[in-house]
């Protein structure tokens, strides 16, 4: 047991937590706020539809084509804020499909200024079009970027993970998870003999001159800009469903020699989505259908294709904080917790990432609890306290992109299981789990909105218990 949980917490948490728990920067820059703060450049306008038209090219590690962002604007403007790194190249942008407009470059933000003021509750759309060598992931997924690998054959394999670092390393968006579009289409071509897989449903598949092949997916729901993703290469595809009335679609997405494994393994879907479903509500993305797409990389939640990396075995890669936690697919049961907690619900600052990351991490523990009892439940759990930092807040700082400690995984998930002690009544607790799913589905929240709907449910005020666990690193005096 000591060596499990050892073997978890170095190759586990401080995998987890390269990404959440950089330590604490000195001091914020005209950067930061540009990235993380909803100024009236960028409040100016509610997004509602993305067209995003690339050509990923594998020999060049390279991306080229357009962004067409339409929008309603909320108070009269004639300047606005869009998000693309500086390393790549805009070409021009117009406005309605008309002519070029003028833009200005600011670190990644860049601000187009049109030569007449939009009015109040007019719609319109501006097209990006661009190119460029998106940045490389050192160390995906804890770090943005493009991997641009090869299978075991030799065939091209491409994905990118950008949470935290930003989308618009790779394509030009709204870079704030504050807004997101009510539906996009995700149009991507790649060399022909390759596919692409990414979110939603595939509404077309057509071959374009010069050896390349155009995939189109469809997304008709609302979704945050990370989750936007591409998974190019050779895979083997077979399906399933669950559900009635009408099922959900299960489809899957592995290298052909992992397609007998890849079976096996991914059994553990079914019962996962039943208890997520009881405890959660209906799966949020129903018309999408669910995905599970093979990875170079260890894992993520990218809206209804999800990203999978965890070498066919149990715990995460093979280690787990106590027994029970070998009994199941750590990456499948976390990443597709998500889906609710991340995709159906999303913070509206990133640092209020801890409502992401905490109830993921309390859907592992409740995945446990429904296939293998509450006391199986409490030891997952308490497995995890050895590796509570507590050097750092688990919210972050408002406006400025930073989020909080990486304890948001395991701290968080203990956090959680302790609020439901502290209220000590069940059906109360999971009606306020299913409640949250309910009135905030398909929005952006904050710390507040929960904390004011837990108060709000149970009839008492928790903002001590919030404030204690999550807004301070102090040891509560009992």
């Amino acid at each position: 047991m000591r060596k499990t949980q050892l073997f978890f917490i170095a190759g586990v948490l401080l995998g987890l937590t390269e990404l959440t728990a950089q330590p604490k920067p000195p001091g914020f820059t005209r950067a930061d706020t540009l990235r993380g703060a909803l100024s009236p450049e960028r409040t100016c306008y509610d997004l509602t539809y993305y067209h995003l038209d690339v050509k990923v090219d594998p020999a060049n590690r390279s991306v080229r084509g357009s962004n067409a962002i339409y929008f309603t604007v909320m108070t009269r403007f004639a300047k606005m804020q869009i998000d693309l790194f500086k390393n790549m190249e805009i070409e021009r942008i117009v406005l309605d499909d008309g002519a070029p407009v003028p833009f200005r470059r600011e670190f990644n933000a860049v601000f187009v200024n049109f030569r007449k003021m939009l009015e109040k509750g007019s719609s319109h759309h501006i097209r990006i079009y661009y190119s460029g060598n998106p940045q490389v992931a050192k160390n995906p997924p804890w770090d943005g970027g493009f991997t641009w690998t090869k299978d075991s054959s030799g065939n091209p394999w491409v994905v990118v993970t950008c949470q935290g670092t930003g989308a618009s390393l790779w394509w030009p968006n709204k870079d704030h998870q504050a807004d997101k579009p009510d539906s996009m289409l995700i149009s991507i071509t790649v060399p022909r003999g390759l596919m692409d897989i990414s979110n939603g449903r595939l509404r077309a598949t057509t071959e374009l001159p010069g050896g390349w092949t155009q995939y189109d997916w469809f997304v008709s729901y609302p979704i945050n800009n990370y989750n936007v993703t591409v998974n190019v290469g050779k895979f083997a595809h077979f399906s399933d469903s669950c559900g009635s009335s009408p099922a959900l679609t299960l489809d899957y997405y592995v290298l052909p020699q992992n397609l007998e494994q890849a079976k096996k393994t991914f059994e553990q879907v079914k019962p996962m989505m039943a208890a997520f479903e009881k405890y959660f509500g209906t799966y949020p993305f129903y018309r999408d259908g669910y995905k599970l797409i093979e990875s170079p990389h260890n894992g993520m939640e990218h809206q209804s294709a999800v990203a999978y990396g965890n070498r066919w075995v149990g715990g995460y890669r093979g280690y787990a904080p106590s027994t029970v936690g070998l009994k199941f697919d750590f990456i499948i049961i976390h990443e597709s917790a998500h889906e609710w907690w991340g995709n159906g619900v999303t913070s509206k600052d990133i640092a209020d990432m801890w409502i992401h990351e905490s109830f993921g991490a309390y859907s592992e523990a409740l995945y446990v609890e429904d296939q293998w009892g509450y006391e199986e439940a409490l030891k997952y759990i308490n497995g995890k306290k050895p590796n509570v930092r507590n050097t750092e807040p688990i919210i972050g700082i408002y406006n400025v992109q930073h989020q909080g400690s990486g304890d948001m995984y395991d701290k968080g998930q203990l956090v959680l299981n302790t609020l439901r002690s502290v209220i000590d009544n069940d059906a109360l607790w999971f009606s306020i789990l299913k409640g949250l799913m309910d009135k905030f589905r398909y929005t952006t929240i904050t710390a507040e909105d929960v904390i004011g709907f837990v108060n709000e449910k149970t009839g008492k005020d928790y903002n001590y218990f919030f404030d204690q666990y999550l807004k301070t690193t102090k040891v509560p005096q009992l």
